[in-house]
């Protein structure tokens, strides 16, 4: 199996924060490999104006896109590397207790509430007025992720490198710390972003606690981006007639695949891609050739 066939497959079989992960990741490297090869015909390549979040909300006319997609885009390579490890980290930790339908609604929507934040924050707060800033990085959504975990489970024990177990609220306050402290700094809006990243998390999982899912609106939204992820198309319904009495049973060989398959799927939900077989992951390959 090729490389590239690897990456597919383990694209198409990880979960949510897998995909997203991958997702980064060709988005950042996608757009700096162009504007590299360009650089040398002498050619500029200007993409982060079109993708990033402008604090002046009159650019939203002009690319309302931006309110999204520039928390899947990055600044440099140290940006994207810190942030996917904290997704890895936060995503895992969410999918205990959520499901991967509701990481994705998460992740989206408190990518849209941060970004929202962060132009609210430049026309209200009299230091920031004025000024133009632009914004790009999936940090806002991260938090969300974190701070809703954070909330519903904030005694959850968790084994950190070199520090040992700790509480994830003791994580989420240190994030919450140092991310006030940066207020006087550099990078305002970016920080600005994640605290209303947090702030959609807690409010995510307090409500859900009330019975109430605020990400309700995008789940239809959602709905069509996880049969994207899966690569699943519905078939067609098709009417058809036949005689009973002269129906053939199915062959019992195409049973037995199809529940080989779904012993591997399990095996995925359970432990993930990595802890297949070698021989698991020509099969799994293999069937969906077939």
């Amino acid at each position: 199996m090729s490389i590239l066939n690897e990456i597919k497959q383990q694209f198409r079989m990880g979960g949510v924060t897998e995909k997203l992960i991958y997702l980064n990741v060709i988005l950042f490297a996608v757009p700096w490999i162009l504007k590299g090869i360009l650089s040398l015909f002498g050619i500029g390549f200007g993409f982060t104006e079109y993708i990033s979040l402008s604090s002046n909300p009159s650019d939203l006319l002009w690319k309302p896109w931006s309110v999204l997609t520039y928390a899947f885009f990055h600044a440099d390579f140290f940006h994207i590397l810190f942030n996917l490890i904290v997704l890895n980290f936060a995503g895992r930790l969410f999918l205990t207790f959520f499901t991967q339908k509701q990481l994705l609604s998460l992740y989206l929507m408190g990518a849209i509430f941060s970004g929202v934040i962060f132009i609210i924050s430049y026309l209200v707060f009299p230091a920031l007025i004025n000024r133009n800033a632009l914004l790009i990085g999936a940090s806002g959504a991260i938090m969300a992720v974190v701070f809703a975990t954070t909330t519903y489970a904030p005694h959850m024990q968790v084994r950190l490198l070199l520090i040992g177990t700790v509480k994830l609220w003791y994580i989420a306050v240190f994030y919450l710390i140092i991310d006030f402290i940066s207020l006087s700094f550099n990078n305002v809006g970016g920080h600005i972003a994640h605290l209303g990243g947090a702030l959609f998390g807690y409010l995510y999982s307090s409500q859900l606690k009330n019975g109430t899912d605020i990400t309700k609106p995008f789940t239809s939204f959602v709905d069509g981006l996880v049969n994207l992820f899966r690569g699943r198309k519905s078939a067609p319904f098709k009417k058809v007639h036949k005689n009973e009495s002269f129906a053939k049973p199915k062959p019992a060989a195409k049973d037995k695949t199809q529940q080989q398959i779904d012993e591997i799927l399990d095996k995925i939900s359970k432990s993930g891609y990595d802890s297949l077989t070698k021989e698991e992951k020509e099969f799994l390959f293999k069937a969906g050739k077939s």
